[in-house]
């Protein structure tokens, strides 16, 4: 390279020479030079001495364009001073000569210089465009010819002498046509049948070379476009598509997006698609496609239980004339999910159950089916609340429900029994069904009574008909095993020889209690029996009670007087007059005749004259028997044992007194209302001897009497024994009840009297009480064979009668009363005490006397 600038630099001084010598300098320069390059001696040139270009201010005269060259000041030397581009400043001219002036003062001068710039092959050939697109038929014949653009070089001469060459192909080949001496035009020349669908685009490039050294290309890229025909049909990627879906898939679900594709273009390969068959026909309304994207989407739900597979033929269509197609398979299977709850059905139902049925007794007959499929449909089973019922396999899905336990139609009567079943699914479904089972009864329960015995309290002299008490007996059973009726049994036991059911009867429906007849407590003090209930099952069924009815004594007797014992000192005879005056005066009784006794004059003050017997047929306090001198009133001489009837001399006697005394003596009861009877007594007042021989005779007058009647003697003497008896036994009683008392009265206290537990019969007299078990009571007679019971205080069973209005006397009540005799008493008067007030008095079961 530096060779070649020094023989151009001898060139342009040699130019210069002859420029000189011709009145002109003329230089060449290179295109493309370097700045600073020395073009030529421009002051040496022109004739200028060193330094003198300076002083002479040697320049160019710029003349409307930038010339990239100066003068250097000092030497005087032309330099390129920029960038020399022949093309830009010559184009495709040549030769490319600039003109230049310069100036030079003192003296002023103007010279002319002539630059002429050289080519160099600096510039590459360029294609009208850096690509170039062509379109061919892929069914154009080879030997087909297509004319390209050729391409440009800004150098000159040989530097733009072009050649052309194409890149291998086995499709197409370059033919080059000369248009001009200089020029070729190149043509693109097809050699080979194109095939769309194998190469849809065939790339290819154009190479241009100059003819400078070194040579320099432009290339050009042929970018051909084979324009399809439409000779291929849609083709699927797949020829069977095979999806799963779980039966609870929504409507609207993407089942899967089919692609077929179409080696084709344009028209030619736009695809539609299409369903064509469906198996089965309901698949037809199951799946729908996406003609333009083949998007298959779930039109409809799916039920395993129904359809498990669907097979679908989808079609697909291009838009060529004429449309080819393809053809693929969808096969869509169902997965199964568990939506189906177990169902549990009742095949047969034997109802009602009877309440004896033994264990294993088959009730029911199930069916239990779970349509889904697998786990799903693995079904398990059991029964709420586990008793007295369950289940049995018998086989696949069919359950029995049988009886587990007894059963008892009096505690449960019907049961309300949940079969559940359970299948196997996450999460696990259930389904139930509601059974009611009915347990008929069985006569298995006999009618029982609220007590095993009743104590029934009832007044004397009731009216027939009247209800005593209502007795019910409980019998669990239904219909006719509980429906009861009652009856009085025959083997009551009485206080009479007449059976039970001559005195009471029971109303067979309601158990209601009345008497047939009035009641006489002096006739019937106790009355056991028993009450049967009786059901009206297959068989029937009985349940007894016993029934202890105790009559409550009324006062309906007034006292009647005893005739005089033969043996008492105050025996006489019976007179025909009544006092009629004093009975009305003593109120409502009977009214006696006139007894007779004698007194000696001088009789001490508390000497009996006489005792004044009568009894009461009543009990307790109606039997308890007071006397009452009712005339003379005042102080008179005599007076009467409250309680023993002795008639006693108040003072000692005086004749004052008067040969006669009659009393009037009244007897009452202590009853409400009250009743008496009344006794004369006629107290003669003699001398001691003749008293002693009134005496006798008496004595004698009643032995020839009771010869006389025998009988009625005999029958007085076993009263006055019985009475000794009863005296003697009461007295000792009462020491006993004495001591009994004491000792319960300071030891501590078990119970309450009044508590529940055994009947205790409490018994009391004149002289003291006792008491002593219901088994062994006992009863005292007096009088002639009358026999008297003694007071018994119980606790009853239903509440007692309204107590009858208080007695008015203000005496105390004794228990009972025993008679006295007509001897002087053993024992001084004696006040019993009073009885416990929530007690009642009935008679004993049976009576002693004879």
């Amino acid at each position: 390279m530096g060779e070649r600038c020094c023989a151009a630099v001898r060139v342009l001084v040699l130019q210069a020479a002859w420029a000189l010598a011709g009145g002109q300098v003329r230089y060449s320069v290179p295109e493309e030079a370097k700045a600073g390059t020395v073009v030529g001696r421009l002051a040496q040139d022109l004739g200028l001495e060193a330094g003198e270009a300076e002083v002479r201010r040697l320049r160019l005269v710029a003349q409307g364009r930038r010339a990239s060259v100066e003068v250097s000041g000092a030497s005087g030397a032309l330099l390129v001073s920029s960038r020399l581009d022949r093309e830009e400043l010559c184009g495709k001219s040549a030769p490319c000569a600039l003109r230049l002036e310069v100036l030079v003062e003192r003296p002023l001068r103007v010279f002319h210089v002539q630059l002429e710039i050289t080519d160099i092959n600096d510039n590459a050939p360029i294609f009208p465009a850096a690509r170039k697109n062509l379109s061919l038929s892929e069914n154009s014949p080879p030997g087909f010819r297509f004319p390209l653009e050729g391409a440009s070089d800004a150098d000159i001469g040989a530097n733009a002498q072009l050649s052309y060459t194409l890149s291998p192909s086995e499709h197409f080949s370059l033919d080059l046509q000369k248009s001009s001496e200089r020029n070729v035009e190149p043509e693109l020349v097809l050699t080979k049948s194109l095939d769309r669908e194998t190469i849809p685009v065939h790339r290819l490039l154009l190479t241009a070379s100059d003819g400078g050294r070194p040579s320099l290309t432009g290339t050009m890229e042929l970018v051909i476009s084979v324009l399809d025909v439409n000779d291929k049909a849609p083709l699927f990627n797949q020829s069977v598509y095979k999806v799963q879906l779980p039966e609870s898939a929504e409507v609207g679900t993407l089942v899967t997006r089919v692609n077929a594709t179409d080696a084709d273009e344009g028209i030619n390969s736009e695809v539609t698609y299409t369903v064509t068959n469906f198996i089965p026909a309901s698949g037809r309304d199951v799946i729908s496609v996406n003609p333009n994207t083949g998007e298959i989407h779930l039109t409809a739900a799916l039920d395993f239980e129904e359809v498990n597979v669907f097979d679908f033929r989808i079609e697909a269509r291009d838009g060529g004339t004429p449309p080819l197609s393809g053809h693929c398979k969808l096969v869509l299977e169902v997965l199964d999910v568990n939506d189906n709850a177990p169902e549990v059905w009742v095949t047969s139902l034997s109802v009602p159950v009877p309440e004896d049925a033994s264990v294993g007794t088959v009730v029911a007959l199930l069916s239990v089916s779970d349509r889904d499929s697998g786990a799903n449909g693995r079904v398990r089973c059991w029964v709420w609340p586990a008793s007295p019922f369950g289940l049995e396999a018998t086989f696949a899905g069919s359950y029995s429900l049988v009886l587990r336990e007894a059963l008892d139609r009096e505690r449960v009567s019907e049961y309300e029994v949940e079969v559940r079943a359970e299948d196997g699914g996450a999460p696990a479904l259930r389904g139930r069904r509601g059974l009611r089972v009915a347990v008929s009864d069985v006569n298995d329960n006999a009618p029982a009574f609220a007590q095993a015995v009743y104590t029934v309290l009832a007044r004397e002299n009731n009216a027939a008909g009247a209800e005593l008490a209502r007795l019910w007996a409980r019998d669990p059973d239904e219909a006719g095993n509980g429906r009861v009726s009652y009856s009085v049994w025959e083997g009551g036991v009485g206080g009479g020889w007449r059976p039970a059911s001559s005195y009471v009867s029971v109303d067979a429906e309601s158990g209601r209690l009345w008497a047939l007849q009035p009641l006489d407590y002096e006739e019937l003090q106790v009355l056991q029996f028993e009450v049967r209930a009786v059901d009206a099952g297959e068989p029937p069924l009985c349940g007894n009670a016993t029934v202890q009815l105790f009559v409550l004594d009324e006062n309906d007797n007034a006292p009647a007087l005893l005739p005089p014992a033969g043996s008492a000192p105050e025996a006489g005879g019976v007179a025909g007059e009544a006092g009629e005056g004093a009975a009305a005066a003593a109120g409502s009784g009977s009214v006696s005749g006139t007894l007779w006794a004698w007194a000696a004059w001088g009789a001490p003050a508390g000497q009996v004259v006489a005792k004044i017997r009568a009894v009461d047929a009543d009990s307790g306090y109606n039997a308890w028997l007071r006397y009452e001198l009712w005339e003379p009133r005042g102080k008179g001489p005599f007076r009467v044992g409250l309680y023993s009837g002795e008639v006693s001399t108040a003072r000692a006697l005086e004749e004052a007194d008067g040969p006669r005394q009659r009393l009037l003596i009244v007897v009452r009861d202590h009853g409400e209302p009250a009743r008496s009877a009344t006794a004369t007594l006629s107290v003669s007042l003699v001398e001691a001897a003749e008293a002693a021989l009134a005496a006798a005779a008496g004595s004698s007058s009643s032995r020839s009497a009771a010869g006389a009647e025998l009988g009625a003697g005999a029958a007085s003497a076993a009263t006055n024994v019985w009475l000794v008896v009863a005296i003697c036994a009461v007295s000792s009683l009462f020491l006993l009840a004495v001591v009994l008392y004491g000792a319960s009265r300071w030891a501590p206290r078990a119970a309450v009297l009044s508590g529940p537990g055994p009947t205790t019969l409490v018994c009391a007299s004149e002289v003291g009480s006792w008491s002593y078990s219901q088994r062994h009571s006992r009863s005292l007679c007096v009088a002639d064979g009358a026999g008297k019971s003694d007071l018994m205080v119980f606790s009853p069973n239903f509440p007692p009668p309204p107590p009858g209005p208080a007695a008015k006397d203000t005496q105390p009540e004794p228990s009972a009363l025993l008679d006295t005799v007509s001897a002087p008493p053993l024992l001084s008067p004696f006040r019993p005490p009073p009885l416990f007030s929530s007690a009642y008095c009935l008679p004993p079961l049976r009576s002693c006397c004879s």
